[in-house]
């Protein structure tokens, strides 16, 4: 366990700051033939982040988050200072979590570590949010970041690829776990983990959880929806509800010109409304993206009969706030695990 935790909450959960110190608890579960479940997480937990640790303490005899808001994934413009840190609360959620096994004679399983390393430490060579300015090694999947997300994030990929292969090369976990909301970025790491053959995680080990959602009226969980005003917040499920009725659309046969017309149309519907109560809601995309290209279907494309899975998805700003979301259209076997 660290020597630096003087400076960090009290916590029942080991708490490591220093990659050798892990390293050595990781090298003992080796050797126990224990696997090993990871999260990587920037903090500001909700239940989005708890949902996929609960998946981790089921199948798994450890289970390890991290905690580490990425300088590499945020823009000059963007939000690094001002994004949420509740380390304290944080490290309380986690204690209040087990798993109980069917073995009734074992303890349940709980949060076995949280790694939360310092930016000195995950960047040796140092970190400036321009890229231009950066040095160092960094990690890009070509032809894979500049869709969807990437074409209003242009950065934003090759700072979570880069941190990802960082903290995957430092937790070596048999099973990695990341949520459906962040879709591209989950596909893309899959794909990295191909491409760069680790063997901790596999790709097939790298799993991508359903979106945990408000149960009453289906948000998704973000550490962002904390920005929302109260009447930002009371409008923002609209948006998930156009993707739904967009669904149906492409469902009942319509084209992807039509189908991303409808999300529009419903979009502006809530503009309108929200303006009337001082909110202002912006689109930033709609698409509907191949989910192993990412390359955008032509317009005139519906539904295979085959299933073939596009990804329908979209960010819509509601004031200040820029909330994503998606649904995987089709067979989703071999995308979202159930």
């Amino acid at each position: 366990m660290s020597t630096s935790l003087s400076e960090l909450p009290a916590s029942r959960i080991p708490v490591f700051t220093v990659i050798e110190e892990y390293r050595s608890w990781r090298t003992g579960a080796f050797e126990n033939k224990k696997t090993v479940g990871f999260v990587p997480t920037m903090g500001a937990l909700h239940d989005g982040h708890l949902s996929l640790v609960k998946r981790s303490l089921a199948e798994n005899d450890l289970t390890v988050l991290s905690i580490f808001v990425n300088p590499a994934q945020f823009a000059p413009h963007e939000d690094l200072a001002t994004y949420p840190r509740t380390l304290p609360t944080d490290l309380s959620l986690l204690s209040a979590l087990e798993h109980q096994t069917n073995d009734l004679s074992t303890s349940p399983r709980t949060p076995s570590a949280v790694f939360v390393p310092a930016v000195k430490d995950m960047y040796p060579s140092g970190i400036s949010q321009d890229v231009s300015e950066q040095k160092g090694t960094f990690v890009e999947v070509k032809g894979y970041g500049e869709q969807m997300e990437g074409r209003s994030r242009p950065t934003f990929f090759r700072g979570v690829a880069t941190v990802v292969t960082k903290l995957l090369n430092i937790i070596q976990p048999t099973n990695a776990y990341f949520g459906q909301k962040d879709i591209q970025q989950a596909l893309l790491l899959r794909r990295l983990v191909g491409d760069l053959h680790l063997a901790h995680p596999t790709p097939q080990r790298l799993h991508i959880i359903p979106t945990a959602r408000d149960p009453a009226d289906g948000l998704a969980l973000s550490s962002r929806n904390a920005y929302l005003t109260l009447p930002e917040r009371q409008r923002a499920p609209a948006f998930y509800a156009a993707l739904r009725s967009a669904a149906q659309v492409w469902a009942a046969g319509a084209s992807k010109k039509t189908t991303i017309q409808h999300a529009l149309k419903q979009l502006e519907q809530a503009k309108l409304e929200g303006a009337e109560h001082g909110v202002d809601i912006r689109p930033d995309y709609i698409e509907l993206n191949d989910s192993d290209t990412f390359e955008v279907v032509d317009d005139g494309q519906v539904q295979r009969p085959d299933g073939t899975p596009v990804i329908l998805s979209g960010a819509v700003w509601y004031g200040r706030t820029r909330l994503i979301d998606n649904i995987v259209l089709g067979n989703t076997d071999g995308i979202i695990a159930q």
